[in-house]
């Protein structure tokens, strides 16, 4: 037995709480996922899972000796990234889930110097504006909007957006200007809802100091950012939008006008997150490094520069 290997098998069984999550996740056999931890389990004359015909949960002697086993696994990885010099070139696979939006417009564009200064990283990008269960997906780190409410993830700020709501000229051609939210009755919205809850998001607006939900009708909605904008585009609503460098744009061409600016919300907040509890390995610590260096540029208001694009 790999007395190691046997450990890292145990700790993504008992992360996943699945043997076949794990054998995915480790893209092996799932009868060699049995036999690792069976073979750690005989070696420590302990049970370390509890099996079920749902799920596989940790008893007692399992739950001290992950804790033990994660932090062992953490500091062989960060001795094995320090002897072969791995910190300055790190290698191996990442997994990373953003925003539809970020991925094509601020992701994508940039990543081609990411991984020509890096060329031992392999990056799988999520790109959706579904949230993600870091843990059960295997992902390493994340790019999300909004407050954070996981204390299970480290947030590290990219920045934050101002919120600004607009309309297409066609659609204020058609029902008028608002002068104030007060004024909106008569007009209607494009539908922002949640893509994992469902739920509707009303337009926010600031109003004697309080943020108010401003719920408006409507006849269309959708759960991707950049449809949304497109949506609003075409006169379908009002909608209201983090002023991305997208957005902008369509503001200086006209096809977006912004209105009732005294009362925008609160700014929109960036953030790229990681698990606490998980070690964070060199190739990942390289990608947060290089997301927050590169979102710095964006939220300067330019392009990212070269240096950025390149991953120095």
């Amino acid at each position: 037995m790999d007395l190691i290997k046997a450990m890292q098998t145990f700790a993504k069984v008992a992360e996943l709480g699945s043997f076949s999550r794990a054998a995915e996740a480790l893209d092996l056999p799932n009868a060699t996922v049995s036999q690792r931890v069976s073979q750690l389990e005989e070696h420590l004359g302990v049970k370390l899972l509890v099996r079920s015909t749902r799920r596989v949960s940790l008893s007692d002697e399992g739950t001290a000796y992950f804790d033990w086993s994660q932090r062992l696994l953490g500091e062989i990885t960060e001795v094995e990234d320090r002897l072969r010099g791995r910190v300055g070139s790190p290698r191996g696979r990442i997994r990373v889930d953003v925003p539809a939006s970020a991925g094509r417009h601020v992701i994508a564009p940039a990543l081609p110097g990411f991984l020509e200064r890096y060329p031992g990283i392999t990056v799988e990008l999520g790109s959706s504006d579904r949230p993600v269960d870091l843990i059960l997906e295997s992902v390493d780190c994340v790019i999300r909007g909004g407050n954070v409410l996981d204390e299970s993830l480290v947030a590290r700020k990219l920045g934050e957006f101002p919120v600004i709501t607009c309309a297409s000229p066609a659609y204020l051609g058609r029902f008028g200007t608002p002068a104030s939210p007060q004024a909106l009755e008569g007009h209607r919205a494009v539908n922002f809802f949640s893509a994992k809850t469902g739920k509707a998001m009303p337009l926010d607006f600031t109003i004697d100091g309080r943020v108010e939900e401003t719920p408006l009708p409507h006849r269309v909605g959708t759960n991707d950012a950049d449809t949304y904008r497109a949506l609003v585009v075409e006169g379908l609503g009002i909608g209201q939008f983090p002023s991305s460098g997208v957005v902008l744009d369509a503001l200086a061409d006209g096809r977006l006008v912004r209105i009732l600016e005294a009362w925008d919300p609160e700014p929109f907040p960036l953030f790229v997150m990681y698990p606490r509890n998980r070690h964070l390995s060199a190739r990942v610590r390289t990608f947060v490094d290089w997301a927050m260096a590169l979102y710095a540029e964006v939220f300067r208001g330019g392009p990212p520069s070269a240096s950025v694009v390149a991953g120095r």
